[in-house]
């Protein structure tokens, strides 16, 4: 019976840590913070970690103290998108495991409400986003006339953005069209002479199509030997820039604009 508990509460503590680094992934965690966070919660329960983090699964090892016995889970990456929220609220789950000693069941408790969260309604995003890209344009210099048009393609292309991936389009091709759409209303300023600066306005008008985490994320991973879902970071993450270069160059060629 001894083996037969043990092996169980094995299979649990696998498959929720496994759970739990998919998500992490999913939400946009670097591989060290995932490394981190479910040895910090595998140590808690009194048993010990091995993990295997690809970028389409996550795979999680555990063993039992005197190493007797061992179960492994492995779960697809989850398909959440970015969110600084989730990934806040995992990381202090981890915490709440470690430092208030929550048993499995509390800790499975936990993160089931963490799942059930609601991201941030998409209308505050896209207002915030049109917001914080005008003020990208006025820190590199553009005019008052400049911002309010990077906030009005910005507003156009983010809500394309938005509407193009709730209908399951690809995301290579969201992103094409996306920033074609806002380079093509940005181009407004040149070609009606509006304001001082409408160079500005048509460059900065894509900038909050830049995937600045999986960039970043790369080289954390990359720092941190885990080479495979480094390169497979900063090549989507390559893909998409490539992708948004293209909507804007079709953009400008479309409106006729010179390029130099």
């Amino acid at each position: 019976m001894g083996n037969r508990d043990d092996r169980a509460a094995l299979q649990e503590t696998a498959a929720f840590l496994a759970e739990y680094a998919s998500l992490q992934l999913g939400c946009g965690s670097t591989c060290i913070r995932i490394e981190k966070n479910t040895r910090r919660m595998a140590e808690a329960f009194g048993m010990d970690l091995g993990i295997f983090i690809m970028p389409d699964n996550v795979t999680v090892s555990v063993w039992n103290g005197d190493r007797a016995l061992a179960e492994t889970a492995q779960r697809e990456t989850a398909h959440c998108g970015i969110s600084f929220d989730l990934n806040t609220r995992l990381s202090r789950l981890s915490w709440k495991v470690a430092d208030n000693g929550l048993d499995l069941h509390s800790a499975a408790e936990h993160f089931e409400r963490i799942k059930a969260t609601k991201p941030t309604g998409k209308w505050e995003v896209l207002t915030l986003t049109s917001f914080a890209n005008a003020a990208f344009c006025r820190l590199f210099g553009g005019d008052w006339f400049a911002m309010l048009i990077v906030f009005f393609s910005t507003l156009a292309g983010y809500r394309l953005k938005q509407i193009m991936l709730e209908d399951g389009r690809d995301v290579r091709l969201t992103f094409l069209c996306a920033s074609f759409f806002s380079a093509s209303i940005s181009a407004g300023g040149h070609i009606f002479n509006i304001g001082s600066t409408p160079e500005l306005a048509l460059g900065t008008s894509v900038l909050y199509l830049i995937p600045g985490v999986p960039y970043i994320n790369a080289v954390s991973d990359m720092i941190y030997r885990h080479y495979l879902c480094a390169f497979s970071r900063f090549f989507d993450a390559a893909v998409l820039t490539a992708c948004l270069s293209a909507g804007l160059c079709a953009g400008m060629l479309m409106l006729g604009l010179k390029w130099f």
